[in-house]
């Protein structure tokens, strides 16, 4: 049995648009960059193309924007230079970003699923043609075959599928099986897919659903799974002691800055997050999208032991696994290097990109489920 693991990076700002994008996006990549490259791992970059094309889109009204934006440029090629792999995120929010006094400004809708068909088809083609114009003068072959949907919007559609077979894409990385969101900007439900951990051909219009014919897109689904109450707690109590030591910091901040915000800073307020981080996980186990970035490495253990017996259970000899990572988020990089050492010397383990991936299925390596079995 040989695991095959997709180590994967949300390259982007944060939602609102907010951040310094050297502190959130290009240092932490070149940290990443440093520590696979000491283990020989191989990755794969998923920058939001959507953000990058809004930079360029205001380039001329600050300079500081057109030297962000060829800075951006120019570490994706440097990761792609290094042997690690480029593929498609997509934000629509930023599709209507506004820049002004050196703020973004973001009201678009979250999910692609809520565009009609020629709106979302314009936004990959554009942010599809843009990446492969970057990378093109180190590799003209280079095509992508990888897409990752903002936010995990990925299904029910009608035309995204569609759309993304059309544009050449060959596999879909957007599903985390059990993943509920119910919130006033995003709404997704992925309780019920009928498959959360090997490829397979997904029903064109609900990639949530087995199709029961091979289909032009594979989807690959994004590994999740539940942390144990204890190494739940352990981390969220060791976040809390991270937060109370940052709050009693001294701030140079006006004191009208400093002063709590409604809603957020009430005893009410806070109570109810110390349930959610410190009570609830003794109750009840918690749920995880494999995002290291999230991760302390107690969990990261969890997570590859879930791994471990799920490929076991499948009965085949090689499978591949896509794991998440959101550099911005990034909350202990010597756990994550800890972790990525400890991979590289398993003897089950072996680094995969997603071109590869592909390359895999293609040539049958990687069986692919549907309706009717696995082929």
């Amino acid at each position: 049995m040989v695991i095959h693991l997709a180590l994967t990076h949300d390259w982007e700002l944060r939602g609102d648009g907010s951040g310094d994008i050297e502190l959130l996006q290009f240092a932490p990549l070149r940290s990443l960059l440093e520590i696979y490259k000491k283990f020989g791992a191989r990755t794969t970059i998923l920058p939001d193309i959507a953000q990058q094309l809004a930079f360029r889109r205001f380039e001329y009204a600050d300079p500081d924007l057109r030297h962000f934006a060829d800075a951006w440029d120019e570490h994706v090629r440097q990761a792609f230079r290094q042997g690690h792999d480029v593929q498609l995120h997509l934000h629509p929010h930023w599709q209507s970003a506004r820049y002004a006094h050196k703020r973004w400004h973001l009201d678009g809708d979250w999910s692609i699923l809520n565009y009609d068909r020629d709106t979302a088809f314009t936004m990959l083609a554009e942010a599809k043609e843009y990446l492969e114009s970057v990378l093109h003068s180190i590799d003209s072959a280079y095509h992508c075959v990888a897409f990752r949907a903002g936010a995990l919007a990925a299904a029910p559609s009608d035309h995204l599928l569609p759309d993304l077979a059309e544009l050449g894409v060959k596999i879909d990385v957007s599903l985390a099986g059990g993943l509920f969101v119910n919130s006033p900007i995003l709404r997704l439900d992925y309780r019920g897919c009928e498959e959360s951990f090997l490829p397979f051909f997904p029903l064109m219009q609900d990639a949530r659903k087995l199709s029961d014919k091979p289909e032009p897109i594979v989807c690959v689904p994004l590994h999740h799974f539940y942390g144990s109450r204890h190494a739940v707690a352990r981390q969220n109590a060791k976040l809390a002691r991270r937060e109370l030591g940052r709050r009693l910091q001294p701030t140079t901040q006006p004191a009208e800055d400093s002063a709590p915000r409604k809603n957020l800073e009430s005893e009410a307020s806070r109570g109810k997050q110390l349930f959610e981080k410190l009570v609830r996980p003794l109750v009840k186990r918690k749920y995880f999208v494999s995002d290291l970035s999230r991760l302390d490495y107690s969990l990261m253990h969890e997570m590859l032991g879930s791994i471990r017996r799920r490929a076991r259970a499948s009965g085949l000899t090689q499978v591949p696994v896509v794991l998440t990572n959101h550099p911005k988020d990034i909350r202990d990089l010597a756990a994550i290097e800890r972790f990525i050492g400890d991979l590289s010397e398993a003897k089950d383990i072996e680094f995969i990109t997603l071109s590869e991936v592909w390359e895999k299925i293609q040539n049958g390596d990687f069986k692919v489920r549907n309706r009717n079995g696995v082929s």
